[in-house]
């Protein structure tokens, strides 16, 4: 969409916005972090007089900020109180959503105390205090929320896959996974988070029919995927790699890397991870790219 159009019900239709609030301790910040994850342009802590230029940005840029999350508080002070008027205004000439966090005083004390700070209200008072004006002041922004998370059961993990769950465009990839093919001769990749080694296949780079070419050649392929072992190793390897997959999005672990390794990351490397791709391109929630990180030097 080239510019903002209008939609039946007169509102301008440029993009998504959401509008993140709610308790102090509550996982804001958590949610913020899960969101900018999920490819939104996150504003934090913006006073509610500025979300009408900013949604005049938004227009102006037509699709550049396609989704954009604004974290409004009372980190705010006096210009908080402002936001239920803003977002009623707002709301005429755009759709926007609201999703408030919240969880019981008695956890979020625990949290406070155990990162030793003060409540942003507690001023002379205790942090029971300055919890409780803060959800007296909450009330009618909590009644117009389109969603409430209660976080008092979650770790940051949690909050940050129910996020996910929520506001993820839909077929989007839950997890990315990078095969890439390296050269032990050059070291090991500092970013990998599992390591294969294809040492115990036969090197191409013995044939002299081979040596100039690469995995990515059909023959070069041919030849790994005939010796010994070769396709048993992907099979198996595959396979032990799904669970570890399924794990890392149930932890709301984003990306991952597995390095696939031979002696110069030229033959065998590049030819198993690719290898590696097509069997675990079909793990439900993952994205899988492939990278050689030595395949063209000498």
């Amino acid at each position: 969409m080239s510019e903002a159009t209008r939609r039946d019900d007169g509102r301008r239709d440029t993009g998504e916005v959401l509008i993140v609030t709610g308790m102090s301790g509550a996982g804001r910040s958590t949610a913020a972090n899960a969101l900018e994850d999920l490819d939104w342009y996150v504003v934090d802590n913006l006073p509610p007089q500025m979300l009408k230029p900013l949604l005049d940005l938004t227009e102006l840029a037509a699709g550049v900020l396609p989704r954009v999350a604004v974290v409004v508080d009372v980190r705010g002070r006096d210009l908080f109180s402002d936001l239920p008027e803003a977002m009623r205004a707002l709301r005429e000439r755009r759709q926007i959503r609201l999703m408030f966090l919240d969880a019981s005083d008695d956890v979020l004390v625990r949290r406070f105390e155990a990162v030793r700070r003060p409540h942003p209200l507690q001023g002379d008072g205790t942090l029971l205090d300055g919890i409780r004006l803060e959800r007296q002041r909450l009330t009618a922004v909590r009644e117009s929320a389109d969603v409430i998370i209660d976080t008092s059961s979650y770790n940051i993990h949690q909050l940050a896959t129910q996020i996910g769950d929520l506001f993820r465009e839909e077929g989007a990839a839950r997890h990315t996974l990078t095969l890439l093919s390296f050269g032990f001769k050059y070291g090991l990749p500092p970013d990998a988070d599992l390591v294969a080694d294809m040492r115990f296949l036969p090197n191409p780079f013995w044939s002299e029919e081979l040596r100039a070419l690469t995995g990515e050649d059909a023959d070069v392929r041919d030849f790994v995927l005939e010796q010994e072992g070769a396709r048993e190793f992907l099979d198996a390897y595959a396979t032990a790699l799904r669970p570890v997959l399924e794990g890392y999005q149930r932890e709301n672990k984003r990306h991952s890397v597995v390095a696939v390794g031979c002696t110069g990351g030229k033959h065998r490397s590049v030819v198993m991870a690719r290898e590696l791709a097509e069997r675990l391109g079909s793990v439900p929630g993952v994205a899988v790219r492939v990278k050689h990180r030595d395949l063209g030097r000498e």
